[in-house]
């Protein structure tokens, strides 16, 4: 038990002075949701009426709607620069050292989650500090509410990432990843409007975005924000979790290893 929770401060504390070390980091990922919460929300505003749909009581700004989105997306965003830097890891030969210690792969797999989700989660308050300067507030409980819900989201598009990084090779690989995940799966979802909206252009769509494990993360988000439980966006939540971390257990599995590198 004692080497289980040394290799756990070790891998979270490395997780932590990494981030503190690269503050040009945490401010990238602040502005590129704040763009989207000062500049675009402003065009939009006119143009995407909202209707009362729950957890709302009452009509409410396009940048009150939004903001749940945004803290999925630094979470989403997150996860994916956890996933790049363990494909740099890997190449730079420290990936090796990790992956020959004693403790089980999957240990180690979930301390490297654990960080990168407790980094994420410690940038989602920055952000909603930020918009509650603006003027943009949450119900004073919904902010310690919310804690469960990122921490369930978080560890979901972490797993996510970590699916990627056992993927990816090369670190010049990650740029069609972005392309080709990071951006669908968040576009696709209830971040920037909500589903009915999507169903008025086309049902396919729709249906694309109710099956989007983003948009479930996303609203659990959203109703714990405002007090509330969605059991139904919880349980996939966790399912997806669930399903991307046995893929990253697979993708990262020796046995697999050896044999792709003998091919």
């Amino acid at each position: 038990m004692t080497a289980y929770l040394t290799s756990l401060r070790a891998i979270v504390l490395r997780e932590a002075l990494r981030f503190i070390h690269q503050r040009e980091r945490f401010i990238a990922v602040l502005v590129r949701p704040l763009v989207w919460l000062l500049v675009f929300a402003a065009g939009f505003r006119a143009a995407l009426g909202l209707s009362i749909i729950p957890p709302y009581q009452t009509y409410i700004t396009y940048e009150t709607y939004i903001v749940p989105g945004l803290c999925g997306m630094i979470l989403l965003f997150n996860g994916m620069q956890s996933s790049l830097s363990l494909v740099y890891d890997r190449e730079m030969g420290s990936m090796k050292l990790l992956l020959t210690s004693p403790l089980p792969r999957g240990w180690l797999l979930f301390c490297k989650l654990a960080g990168s989700t407790m980094i994420s989660i410690l940038q989602v308050y920055a952000f909603l500090a930020i918009a509650a300067a603006f003027g943009i507030t949450m119900p004073g409980w919904g902010y310690v509410a919310v804690l469960p819900a990122l921490l369930v989201a978080g560890l979901m598009l972490g797993a996510l990432g970590l699916v990627l990084s056992s993927l990816i090779k090369q670190l010049e690989n990650f740029a069609g990843v972005m392309n080709f995940v990071i951006f669908p799966m968040f576009f696709l979802s209830s971040a920037l409007y909500p589903l009915w909206k999507m169903a008025e252009s086309s049902e396919l769509l729709h249906d694309i975005c109710a099956v989007n494990p983003f948009t479930h993360a996303v609203e659990l988000i959203r109703f714990a924000l405002y007090l509330q439980f969605n059991a139904a966006a919880l349980g996939w939540t966790c399912l997806a979790a669930l399903v991307f971390t046995g893929a990253a257990l697979l993708g990262y599995d020796p046995a697999r290893t050896r044999i792709g590198r003998k091919t």
